[in-house]
């Protein structure tokens, strides 16, 4: 699983021109599921766990001084978090990409479900989601700004 995280003042995703998630000052998402992580459940429960609790906790968020010292956690902030399957694009030959590393919908789609249950158990509140497979059009004010690539196969 792999997630770019960006630092956001505002963010919200529509689907046929209606919002249907948004957040404050916090986290967008954007998540992708690889096929391979369908294939090992304790494997990709283990990396859940490690993607939720890095994203919860690092100190992105400035403090009084304008440091990035505070994280999500401390800050309250929200998350928009957002299925993009996009991520695991191979680039190699040609120029059109290939998808085959992606996970097909019927295994990424419950392993999104799952992170984003996940995230909303650890932040005791609701995440707010755009909806899976539909075209979205999402809209963010960076903060900073601030993006970061997490992969669940390979913690740093």
């Amino acid at each position: 699983m792999r997630v770019v995280l960006q630092r956001v003042r505002s963010a919200a995703v529509r689907v046929e021109g209606a919002v249907v998630g948004e957040t404050g000052p916090g986290l967008l998402l954007l998540v992708g599921v690889e096929a391979a992580d369908g294939e090992d459940a304790e494997v990709t429960a283990a990396g859940m766990e490690w993607l939720a609790g890095k994203l919860l906790r690092l100190r992105i968020f400035s403090d009084a001084q304008g440091v990035m010292n505070r994280s999500l956690e401390e800050t309250g902030g929200g998350i928009l978090a957002v299925s993009q399957f996009t991520l695991f694009a191979s680039t190699r030959k040609g120029n059109r990409p290939s998808w085959s590393r992606a996970a097909p919908p019927e295994v990424a789609r419950p392993l999104f479900e799952r992170f984003v249950a996940l995230l909303e158990s650890r932040l005791g509140r609701p995440v707010a989601c755009g909806v899976f497979g539909a075209d979205m059009q999402v809209e963010l004010v960076n903060d900073g700004p601030v993006t970061l690539l997490l992969d669940s196969r390979q913690p740093e």
